[in-house]
């Protein structure tokens, strides 16, 4: 028995031979192993990520540079399977895919299968893009999830594909919801409700999906608040109510005109002018005038009045009310909270879908 190299020191302090040091350090690998076992067995988070990753896509985009150039980059995102009414489509960001090349956008699994781009609908206003592949027999729809339950705290899981490397994982929580104001591209996203959250999220895992821990798609993954261009712990997610509002009327028309409320908004309310209707300060919106034959005209909506909220939600300013309007599906009754003559009146208004020719 070799006693001289190493010994370890007993419970009464006194060096041990390296054997016994030995057997005690077997007996923590024991221990070690006896509790991985049980922590293994209450990670979900494995059962999270193996429930995903099957409808996670990887895409490769050749994007124009100028429009006015012939010189071409390719860039990574990507995407998620989903399925509406027994069709199946990619759901991703349209920056990911926009502007390419003809047969620029190239769509993998993660099994290495290839997908063919048969077509592709998209809409600037939400960066919002669906991709309809031809061979969708073996595809694997997400699960979509309600991501007006999530709340701020909550863990998720990012996949997607930062720096090309494809279905990577990153963990974390959810830091804040609502964020809005965000400049976004060259074109913008005019639509903004970002969920934000501090999982890892790089270029590459645009248009891949947030996961919660119910293993359900809660958002589509879309920028990060950087001044380095990688991951500093701020990232912005679509949520996927909104995303798929907007993909039901892509896949409706391919034209996004959204849901219509019909009212000319003040976009230089002061606390001036709320002072004189009854409020402490400015806050909601107040309305200028009502199209004739609208859904604000048909629920008696009349200038003056300030809306306050919208289905429970505090409006901020006139662009949170147009974002809200835009999300809700056409043909949805919303309950309005109207200030009118300093007294508060509730209304029930159907939205309809915005005529083309409206501005």
């Amino acid at each position: 028995m070799v006693t001289c190299l190493l010994p370890g020191r007993g419970a009464d302090g006194q060096e041990q031979p390296v054997s016994v040091a030995l057997d005690a350090r077997e007996r923590l690998f024991e221990q070690l192993a006896s509790d991985a076992a049980q922590f293994d067995a209450r990670n979900i988070l494995k059962k999270v990520v193996r429930v995903s990753k099957p409808s996670v896509v990887h895409i490769q985009s050749r994007k124009i540079v100028q429009s006015s150039s012939r010189r071409t980059i390719e860039e990574a995102g990507s995407g998620f399977v989903i399925e509406l009414e027994e069709q199946k489509y990619i759901l991703t960001n349209r920056h990911v895919i926009f502007p390419t090349v003809a047969d620029g956008v190239k769509i993998s699994m993660e099994d290495g299968r290839k997908l063919t781009v048969a077509k592709i609908a998209s809409d600037p206003s939400s960066d919002i893009a669906v991709i309809t592949v031809h061979e969708t027999e073996a595809l694997v729809p997400a699960r979509i999830g309600d991501s007006g339950r999530t709340e701020i705290g909550d863990f998720v899981v990012a996949i997607g594909s930062p720096f090309g490397l494809t279905h990577s994982i990153t963990y974390g929580i959810i830091s804040a919801k609502g964020r809005k104001d965000l400049v976004l591209g060259t074109e913008g996203v005019m639509i903004q409700d970002f969920i934000q959250t501090d999982a890892a999220i790089n270029p590459g895992n645009s248009g891949g999906p947030l996961v919660s821990m119910r293993g359900e798609v809660i958002g589509i993954n879309t920028a990060i608040a950087s001044s380095s261009g990688g991951n500093e712990g701020i990232g912005f997610t679509i949520p996927i109510n909104m995303a798929m509002v907007v993909v039901n009327q892509l896949l409706d028309d391919e034209t996004i005109r959204g849901a219509y409320l019909g009212v000319r908004m003040d976009h230089d309310f002061t606390d001036s002018t709320a002072l004189k209707l009854g409020l402490s300060h400015a806050r909601g919106v107040r309305i200028t005038g009502v199209t004739e034959n609208s859904p604000a005209d048909n629920a008696e909506i009349t200038p003056n009045d300030v809306i306050l909220s919208f289905n429970g939600t505090l409006i901020e300013n006139d662009d949170h009310l147009a974002n809200l309007v835009s999300l809700t599906p056409v043909g949805n009754k919303v309950s309005l909270l109207l200030l009118r003559d300093r007294k508060p009146l509730r209304v029930e208004v159907q939205l309809s879908r915005r005529p083309v020719n409206d501005d």
